[in-house]
């Protein structure tokens, strides 16, 4: 197993990991991986314009996990407010939401639940 490189920041950051269930049969994991690195240029652009620096999805099996990175000063429930406001957003959760166990019409703050770090290496 390889690892995955790490992007160093000339700021510090903080790191907020959330995680989601999707639909579990082969054919909707791979659509919903495909979507996801078919991103539209315009949610890319809106998580930047909130101050996201750093925005990963991994998987297995049936559950995601995201791990978002940010300055120190970043405030999500504000960044996220606002995300919801900018261009093709509500379109895009709308459009990947077909295939995750969750509402039709749910904003990404509603879908994603965030995780509790139980441990840490120091």
């Amino acid at each position: 197993m390889e690892g995955y490189p790490v992007k160093q920041y000339d700021v510090p950051v903080k790191r907020y990991c959330q995680t989601l269930e999707i639909e579990g049969d082969p054919e909707s994991i791979a659509e919903y991986c495909k979507r996801h690195n078919e991103i539209w240029p315009e949610i890319v652009q809106g998580i930047r314009q909130v101050g996201i620096l750093e925005m990963e999805i991994y998987i297995c099996g049936s559950r995601v996990f995201m791990i978002v990175e940010t300055p120190l000063d970043f405030d999500w429930d504000t960044a996220m407010a606002r995300l919801a406001t900018l261009p093709r957003q509500q379109e895009w959760e709308d459009y990947v939401s077909l295939f995750q166990k969750a509402k039709p019409g749910m904003t990404s703050t509603e879908k994603w639940r965030p995780m509790e770090r139980m441990f840490r290496l120091k």
